[in-house]
């Protein structure tokens, strides 16, 4: 391979990131592998995969807090309520579009009690209320997080 070549390819990844974008997508589609920046084009599908694994533990961290909100912060139920069954919604669908990825599935699957802790410590700091009145282990089950007709 040029080396030449293979510098050029390198010095557009940091100077027209949009650019590599293209030319490696159109070196893909053509097969030529030898002109291809490996060591970035590694980096960004490694990237790829933690950033949608961080979209499931976002979203599944806030519709924690809402459900959490929604069953246990009985005081503003009458005020929030609705604002919080829309979140609700909201992060129920965003979650079920990243499931068309049975691994992201799988990997929520086993993030739900991680992410329950840091749900239910932002809903103390949000309520000012006991901490007695989240329960230390999630309450909610896999169908009972992602199905709203079980919960309302």
């Amino acid at each position: 391979m040029n080396p030449l070549i293979k510098y050029n390819i390198e010095q557009l990844y940091q100077e027209d990131y949009s650019l590599w974008i293209e030319q490696t997508t159109q070196q893909l589609r053509e097969q030529n592998a030898d002109n291809l920046d490996w060591q970035h084009l590694a980096e960004e599908i490694e990237d790829l995969g933690k950033e949608l694994k961080h979209k499931v533990d976002t979203y599944l961290k806030q519709l924690l807090i809402h459900l959490l909100l929604y069953q246990y912060w009985t005081e503003e139920k009458d005020r929030c309520g609705i604002v919080w069954r829309i979140e609700i919604n909201n992060f129920r669908d965003e979650l079920e579009w990243l499931f068309e990825s049975k691994s992201l599935y799988n990997y929520f699957l086993t993030r739900i009690d991680l992410i329950y802790i840091k749900a239910r410590r932002q809903a103390i700091l949000k309520t000012q209320l006991n901490e007695q009145t989240f329960p230390k282990i999630c309450p909610f089950s896999v169908e009972q997080i992602l199905t709203d007709e079980l919960f309302f």
